[in-house]
């Protein structure tokens, strides 16, 4: 087996994660649309975009993804398309009305966890 294919599977979060379940499908959906209708700004690489902005953003990375098998969950496209850059490696931060701005994974997270609280 090739030396390198070996080392980038033993890598954390390297492997391939698969096609995600369609409650998988649902759960990104609804961060989507959760960001694209929050009204808040979205810092990507030191320039604010709004909400809507950053939804297509997202949508795009989430596509790309998806066409390589590396997004099987939410956790995993929170994780691999909205937290950072994948150019930069910058963390993207959410900035809702007068608050102070957040990092975009926590804020995620905490609305899957919401989401996931509210559907059962």
């Amino acid at each position: 087996m090739n030396r390198l294919f070996l080392a980038l599977l033993l890598l954390p979060g390297a492997g391939i994660a698969g096609e995600p379940s369609p409650v998988a499908r649902e759960e990104i959906g609804h961060l989507m649309g959760y960001l694209g209708g929050s009204g808040c700004r979205f810092n990507r690489n030191g320039t604010w975009y709004s909400a809507a902005d950053a939804a297509q953003h997202l949508n795009g990375k989430y596509d790309y993804l998806l066409r390589k098998g590396l997004v099987a969950s939410a956790e995993d496209f929170i994780d691999r398309a909205a937290s950072e850059s994948s150019m930069s490696g910058k963390p993207y931060q959410v900035q809702c009305g007068a608050q102070a701005a957040v990092s975009s994974g926590p804020w995620l997270r905490a609305e899957l966890a919401r989401y996931r609280a509210q559907r059962r």
